[in-house]
């Protein structure tokens, strides 16, 4: 299996940092400043924890969805619609977010 994860560019820039591994918006308290948030989908709920977040990478979505709109109006990377980005990618992995070019590469584990 590839350690790198493909999607569409949501918002561009390159980010290196931890994954955040969330499945809603209520455990949104484990995502620390700087850490990058992976998840399956984001809508408004989600957009309290943008602030916070180097990044966002999302399983669902495309370059006009919640999470690539925020994220370009924060600054912060982004990948959206990248189908299986909550299961290659573990709470904790060391990953580079590259925005521009649409991939999210595993660094370390």
């Amino acid at each position: 299996m590839s350690e790198t994860v493909t999607g569409f560019p949501g918002a561009p820039g390159i980010v290196e940092g931890t994954a955040r591994v969330i499945d809603s918006p209520e455990d949104g308290d484990r995502l620390a400043p700087g850490e990058i948030l992976v998840t399956t989908l984001t809508n408004i709920g989600w957009t309290p924890m943008f602030p916070r977040a180097a990044a966002v990478v999302t399983d669902m979505g495309a370059p006009l969805s919640h999470a690539s709109i925020v994220a370009r109006e924060l600054g912060i990377p982004a990948v959206v619609g990248t189908g299986n980005a909550t299961m290659r990618l573990r709470d904790g992995d060391r990953i580079r977010v590259d925005g521009e070019r649409g991939t999210v590469e595993v660094l370390t584990a």
